[in-house]
């Protein structure tokens, strides 16, 4: 929609100190003829916009505006608040509430009591993420090295960091940054990190790429996994995995389908649903798995020597 564009535009304009018509145009997918007639609308609609000609030329906003907060409806508000409440239940402070009164104040109107959104970014390790995230975004904007240990299936590594972008993806929380014994952009998750601190160290910010999250590049599937499950485990497969996972077949079980990053990953979360799943290919995980549940067998099987 147009008026979304329009915003869109004017938000660009208010964190760039100045772009051309062919960025926007190729951002909001429109030709330049059409970003030129949104450039004419906003300055129509009071909004001091400057254009240059030129090699420096480009499109700008005056120094010093600011956007009246009377432009943001009611339902604006309300996705801001949203937005800032999730903040706090990171960080378990008022601060981003307390930030939205500001912006909220003289303008009482546009605030209603209901809350239909409650996001929630806390987790079960609250307690120490939080510090942490408060940590490393004291590092982020003072571009500070931070060192911690981190905990991985290769084994326990003391790492050093350039951190870039804090990242809620995939229900946890991670830090993106510069790796400096891998020498490249790494994906770290706070839960694996130990003795987090900042080292005192500054750096010169370097051109960096944001993260891809799809997940053929973050879990890329090497093993493509078949099982079959009782049909009482068909919430956990929805719920883990979707819907189109797997398919109900005539005896009432559930055949699942889906690409594994590593054969750990299917160990652990084959054994979690006990005789109610059966691993089916790849065959050689199958034997290997059988091997585990032997061995296993073996190991309980001591219980008569220690008299239980």
């Amino acid at each position: 929609m147009k008026i979304d564009r329009l915003i869109g535009i004017l938000s660009i304009l208010l964190q760039q100190e100045k772009v051309t018509a062919p960025y926007l145009a190729e951002k909001f997918e429109v030709s330049r003829r059409t970003i030129n007639r949104d450039v004419e609308d906003l300055c129509k609609a009071g909004i001091p916009i400057i254009t240059s000609q030129g090699i420096n030329g480009g499109i700008s906003i005056m120094d010093g505006y600011a956007i009246d907060r009377t432009l943001l409806t009611s339902s604006d508000m309300q996705a801001v608040l949203a937005g800032l409440r999730s903040l706090d239940s990171v960080s378990g402070t008022n601060r981003y509430g307390q930030l939205m009164e500001k912006l909220s104040a003289g303008s009482s109107g546009m605030m209603t009591g209901d809350e239909y959104m409650l996001i929630d970014l806390s987790s079960w390790y609250r307690g120490i993420l939080a510090p942490r995230i408060e940590l490393i975004h004291t590092a982020i904007s003072e571009t500070e090295r931070i060192c911690f240990l981190y905990f991985s299936p290769r084994g326990e590594t003391l790492r050093r960091i350039e951190p870039y972008h804090l990242v809620f993806q995939w229900s946890s929380w991670y830090v993106w940054g510069w790796c400096m014994e891998r020498e490249d952009f790494r994906l770290f998750k706070l839960s694996r990190m130990s003795e987090l601190r900042l080292t005192g160290e500054k750096f010169q910010k370097r051109q960096a790429p944001l993260p891809d999250f799809t997940p053929e590049k973050v879990f890329p599937p090497k093993y493509q996994v078949k099982a079959v499950f009782q049909p009482e485990c068909k919430w956990r497969l929805i719920e883990e995995y979707g819907a189109d996972s797997f398919i109900t077949q005539e005896d009432g079980t559930l055949l699942f389908s889906f690409g594994f990053t590593d054969q750990e990953q299917i160990f652990s979360w084959i054994l979690t649903f006990g005789e109610k799943g059966e691993l089916l290919e790849p065959k050689e995980l199958r034997k290997e798995l059988a091997q585990i549940g032997k061995a296993m067998w073996k190991k309980y099987q001591k219980e008569k020597e220690y008299g239980i």
